[in-house]
């Protein structure tokens, strides 16, 4: 689950929702394409032929280069910069310097061409702070109705892009993930920083798991909903700020980029707040519940973490980032949360998301720095683009779904679904058991953790597709209140969560939201799938699985009518559709993603790892770091 911040200064921000007004704006520069926001994504349209309009300069400066994670842009505003030059951190992050987003003027911008030179600069890792300012103010600017636009010329080739960012050094290079042991590394202490939804965490408790087995202490630090599930795998525990159902209402309202007005943005940078702050004590601070004290030698983070990369060079301790949807710049497929159409914006989209989310969040980041890590504020643009050749990355899919790209070099991975195995334990209740087998196999409809806006009309179009597909139906009610009906139907059984492996493979189809890991588990049980996408990185996941074969176009949640469900249904019922299923589950059966996480992580760690201070030793307690071998 990732989600976009808002603007730093929360009364500056409401303001410019209310009046408009604001200083040093620069003038509305929308080139002839137009970008909405759509599902929480950033939608690119093609333009006309373009010419130059932006002096190409560089304040010399070699720049460091991290990955940070998102942000909230306000509707009704365009990206507005400071109108003076930056020349200090401090300067950088007072509130007259902060980016702001200030309401349309006009409703039909004025055009302006620019050259896919001129947008290759935002890669430039040399160009100053208010330089890259401006370019984004030219590359995108947010319209009345919440929608973004930006250019992608429509004339220029597919490798341009690309070419400017470097792409060319970044060749592909097989990696053996899979071929034999990972190199011996002696036990260490690893905190896992996991930020989301039960989704996001469940491969992580699978890796964590893998990871004791090598001889290593591993703590899960994630949201406290979900300490009984951490602790009950036989992880070590510690909670992160957050809660990820207010995150989850938060993302399904807004469709992920979008507050619905002003009062929305101080509960999320509060959320975003206690998550970046609660990093640091979960990589030193002693276990909550037994004292026993803990220092982090290692860290596996996920992006929406924020400051994963903060705390790690902090600590001057290794990082490895893992994720269930493409976050490294790659020409092959755009963002997950953008909509580029056209092939040579592929890899800018990633430049562009990523610059909007650490625009939005760079105020807590250095606010952190500067009082909790005692680092230095980070002065420039920076993200994804920058760490993706320092930190190694690992993404949690199967390559038989989505191969890794060819440009994605030797530090990015692609390790596959990593599965958790909660079935061989499960008893299902007797009542479940009887019904399915009272007829044949039924169709899975559930949303998980997403909270429903509707769910008396949306469950009451499940049952009248399944009624007029004669399917049989199994209805997950989640968060999201489905499947309370009026009166009983015997051919629909609503249930509470169980484990997806289980269920799935007693399911002929299945209908969900998209998230990562039900898609998996979807997939791994050879069942078609109709992906019903709610924000984020979901339509990318409903594209993937048309796109392979398996399931039909995906349904946006806001188009969920009984005609199109209706027409799902019956797409996932044509044999050929089945087959598809059946064959890629059989080539995901040969991958182990757990294991294929585990290498790499081991594979990527430093030949040397650097010296960190033991935690202290309580003469009350005894010491698991000596425990496992770390004394």
């Amino acid at each position: 689950m990732v989600e976009l911040l808002s603007e730093p200064d929360i009364n500056q921000a409401s303001s410019s929702l209310s009046t408009g007004e604001g200083s040093g704006t620069f003038d509305k520069e929308v080139i002839s394409g137009r970008t909405e926001i759509n599902n929480g994504a950033v939608t690119v349209a093609s333009g006309g032929p373009v010419s130059n309009g932006v002096t190409n300069s560089s304040d010399g400066r070699r720049l460091r280069k991290i990955q940070t994670l998102p942000l909230d842009i306000s509707s009704s505003h365009k990206l507005e910069t400071p109108s003076s030059e930056i020349s200090s951190a401090d300067k950088l992050d007072s509130p007259s310097s902060q980016l702001k987003l200030e309401k349309s003027k006009t409703e039909k911008p004025k055009r302006n061409n620019i050259l896919v030179e001129e947008a290759s600069q935002i890669f430039d890792q040399n160009l100053s702070v208010n330089q890259k300012l401006k370019l984004l103010n030219r590359l995108a600017t947010v319209k009345d109705d919440g929608t973004v636009e930006f250019e992608i010329p429509a004339d220029v080739e597919t490798n341009s892009y690309a070419a400017k960012a470097g792409k060319v050094q970044n060749l592909h290079i097989e990696d053996p993930v899979d071929s034999g042991e990972p190199r011996y590394s002696p036990p260490l202490q690893i905190v896992m920083l996991i930020v989301g939804t039960r989704g996001d965490v469940q491969p992580f408790v699978a890796i964590g798991k893998r990871l004791q087995e090598y001889g290593h202490r591993v703590r899960l630090a994630t949201h406290s909903n979900f300490k009984e599930f951490v602790l009950t795998a036989g992880l070590e525990f510690y909670p992160l700020g957050g809660d990820p159902k207010v995150l989850a209402e938060y993302m399904v309202k807004n469709k992920g980029f979008l507050p619905s007005g002003p009062s929305e943005i101080p509960v999320q940078r509060s959320q975003m707040k206690d998550i970046i702050y609660s990093l640091l004590p979960a990589c030193k601070e002693p276990d909550l519940d037994t004292g026993i004290p803990f220092r982090a030698e290692a860290i596996i983070a996920n992006p929406p973490a924020y400051g994963h990369t903060h705390v790690a060079e902090a600590l001057k301790v290794p990082i490895h980032i893992f994720f269930t949807m493409p976050w490294t710049p790659t020409s092959e497929f755009p963002h997950p949360l953008s909509r580029v159409k056209q092939p040579a914006g592929y890899r800018l989209s990633y430049q562009i998301v990523d610059s909007l989310i650490w625009l939005g969040i760079r105020d807590m980041i250095n606010d952190v720095r500067k009082k909790k890590l005692k680092l230095r504020p980070v002065t420039y643009l920076s993200g994804s683009q920058g760490s993706e050749s320092d930190i190694p990355h690992g993404y949690i899919w199967s390559p038989h779904l989505v191969p890794k790209p060819k440009d994605w070099g030797p530090k990015i991975d692609v390790v596959g679904f990593c599965f958790l195995d909660l079935a061989s334990n499960y008893e299902p209740p007797g009542e479940l058991v009887k019904w399915l087998e009272a007829g044949p196999k039924p169709i899975y409809i559930g949303f998980g953790s997403l909270p429903v806006q509707e769910p008396e009309k949306m469950t009451q179009i499940i049952v009248e597709a399944l009624e007029t597909t004669g399917q049989r139906g199994i209805i997950n009610k989640g968060w999201g209140g489905l499947g309370n009906l009026a009166e009983p139907k015997d051919f629909i059984y609503s249930l509470d969560n169980i484990p997806h492996d289980w269920l799935f493979l007693q399911c002929v189809s299945v209908v969900h939201h998209g998230g990562a890991g039900t898609t998996a588990a979807g997939l791994k049980a050879a069942c078609p799938t109709t992906i019903v996408p709610f924000f984020g990185d979901q339509p990318f996941w409903g594209e993937r699985v048309h796109d392979r074969g398996v399931g039909p176009p995906p349904i946006p949640v806001d188009q969920f009518t009984l005609p199109k469900l209706v027409d799902a249904i019956n797409f996932m019922l044509d044999p050929k559709v089945k087959e598809q299923a059946v064959e890629l589950a059989k080539a995901m059966e040969k991958e182990d993603g757990v294991d294929g996480a585990v290498k790499a992580f081991l594979r990527h760690l430093p030949r040397e790892m650097p010296d960190t201070d033991p935690p202290p030793t309580s003469s009350g307690l005894f010491s698991i770091r000596r425990c496992f071998g770390c004394s």
